[in-house]
């Protein structure tokens, strides 16, 4: 790790009211995909984004690395994954304040190149008591080569599972960035999405993903989940079909994002109930 050593540790912290406005946007941009609760889950990421001045963007619309998180020499950044722990709902009005902290830097060699791995830790309170505790896993990538991108293999049905449908489309991804401040290319740019960073098309953001999971993880629960754990398998690409399933076992659920064209699963999480 080296020269990132003394990244590990440093931390933020910024407070956010959940307005009526925001969260009716919210509602109206997941309308069809969102579980019970007066402050649906996932709602949490709209609050406190980084915001920097456009100098400080980097070429993918990012906040430019080294400034809240570190300058790794890998250019192409992917949410990966990550875990949260529900203590408590939200409630409209509240006052939230989250805590981040830089956890982890750490380096490895894929299939396709080198990778960079940031582990940041959140933590959401309201007047000192703890609301949600979160692991956000952070991925940084080499440019595609040529040749490079594999075809993942399709994933097994899942008879029985409860499920909802829904086609993303660019309208969502635009209104989904608006609502989290976040500007990443992939997301609305389609020539720089195919052509800098080797999508086929636009690129469905991964916790838009996990938020479909994690509400349907709350409909089948009646309320959130105790805890949900997620991760990318493979990117989702607008305009494709998909399924959102998930298949109950003793005291959890398994869940995933899966393509009605060719059965490929985008994404996968587990919720585990109170």
């Amino acid at each position: 790790m080296g020269e990132y050593d003394d990244w590990i540790g440093r931390s933020f912290t910024r407070s956010e009211p959940i307005s009526d406005r925001l969260l009716a946007q919210y509602r109206a941009t997941l309308a069809g995909t969102l579980g019970p609760g007066a402050v649906p889950p996932g709602f949490h990421w709209c609050l406190g984004p980084d915001v920097v001045e456009p100098s400080d963007l980097g070429r993918d619309c990012h906040p430019k690395t080294g400034i809240f998180l570190p300058a790794l020499p890998l250019p192409r950044r992917m949410w990966a994954g990550g875990a949260l722990e529900f203590h408590r709902a939200f409630a409209p009005g509240e006052h939230v304040t989250r805590t981040s902290t830089i956890d982890d830097v750490t380096f490895k060699q894929g299939r396709s190149g080198a990778l960079g791995f940031v582990t940041q830790r959140h933590e959401y309170s309201v007047d000192g008591g703890p609301c949600l505790s979160e692991r956000q896993d952070i991925v940084y990538r080499e440019d595609p080569k040529p040749g490079s991108m594999r075809m993942p293999a399709a994933s097994e049905e899942w008879p029985g599972a409860q499920s909802w449908s829904i086609t993303p489309d660019s309208t969502l991804l635009f209104r989904y960035s608006a609502l989290t401040f976040n500007g990443h290319r992939i997301h609305y740019d389609y020539p720089y999405a195919t052509e800098v960073e080797g999508y086929v098309g636009l690129v469905v953001h991964g916790p838009l993903q996990a938020i479909w999971m994690m509400n349907l993880a709350s409909e089948v629960f009646g309320h959130l989940p105790a805890r949900f754990s997620y991760r990318g398998l493979s990117p989702l690409i607008c305009g494709i079909p998909v399924r959102i399933e998930a298949r109950a076992s003793e005291g959890s659920l398994a869940l995933r994002v899966r393509c009605e064209t060719d059965q490929v699963t985008t994404m996968e999480a587990t919720a585990i109930a109170p």
